[in-house]
């Protein structure tokens, strides 16, 4: 079992969420080595603060950012930009990305 916390930890608001909807093509070749690289080098970024991902019929990413230009610089990376290529020419049937500013929060 891994320590790594299934629900993000993020800190006081505001912050912002970047939510990527997707569905799947049946074949998807090299997708779970691109989602694993694409996890482990948006946690590196300057700026995440955490990630939330489940898919069944349709997969739902939740990245959490400190900034709008934390955001822009993902999405700018080079090595993302190759993945985003891969995901629209291979991958995905559909998706929807969306950008939401976290003014509350609460857990239990």
């Amino acid at each position: 079992m891994s320590n790594k916390p299934l629900i993000a930890l993020t800190p006081p608001t505001p912050y912002y969420a970047v939510i990527f909807s997707s569905v799947k093509n049946v074949d998807d070749g090299g997708y779970n080595d691109m989602a694993t690289e694409m996890a482990k080098l948006a946690s590196e970024q300057e700026g995440f603060l955490g990630v939330e991902s489940a898919r069944n019929e349709v997969g739902i990413t939740v990245s959490y950012w400190k900034s709008l230009e934390a955001i822009k610089n993902w999405k700018a990376n080079t090595r993302h930009l190759v993945a985003q290529k891969q995901g629209r020419e291979m991958w995905y049937a559909n998706y929807k990305v969306r950008i939401c500013l976290v003014e509350h929060d609460y857990q239990f």
